[in-house]
């Protein structure tokens, strides 16, 4: 029988996929882009995103345990499967369409769909609702600083 860990996972790893959708032109549009100064973490992202999927996967993981097949466990996992879909379009959204603009609304409507998320899952389960928050947390920094870059790169706007 296959567990639901199984399923969470693979699901998370097909949607991961889509950000292989960058062409390395657009790879070289971002790498001429002016960051902030105060931008000197940019190595650690990364293993940020690696942190906060594994917690998003955990929280559905937990998630769907608490009430297996139920009609309300189906809905939050597609609002889980939103998300995730949200986060990986940033890149290659962005990329193909060299906006940075592009890139700051995917962020913020990431982060709402993120908070609507944490809200709706924190009655089924608290543990579920923190894992989130490693989200919560670094999506407003990952927005924000897509639009600095707007104002150092007026022209990829």
């Amino acid at each position: 029988m296959i567990k639901s860990w199984m399923i969470i996972g693979g699901v998370a790893i097909l949607v991961a996929l889509g950000a292989n959708l960058i062409q390395p032109r657009d790879r070289q549009w971002f790498k001429r882009l002016q960051r902030p100064r105060w931008l000197t973490f940019e190595a650690a992202i990364p293993v940020i995103w690696t942190v906060i999927f594994i917690c998003g996967a955990w929280s559905a993981y937990i998630v769907w345990e608490t009430n297996p097949g139920t009609t309300s466990t189906w809905l939050l996992m597609s609002l889980y499967l939103i998300l995730e879909i949200a986060i990986i379009a940033y890149t290659p959204v962005m990329f193909r369409l060299r906006s940075l603009q592009a890139g700051t609304i995917i962020g913020g409507t990431g982060f709402i769909i993120g908070l609507i998320l944490t809200l709706t899952v924190l009655p089924v389960s608290g543990w579920a609702a923190l894992l989130l928050v490693p989200f919560l947390l670094w999506s407003p920094i990952g927005t924000y600083t897509t639009w600095q870059m707007q104002s150092l790169n007026p022209q990829d706007v």
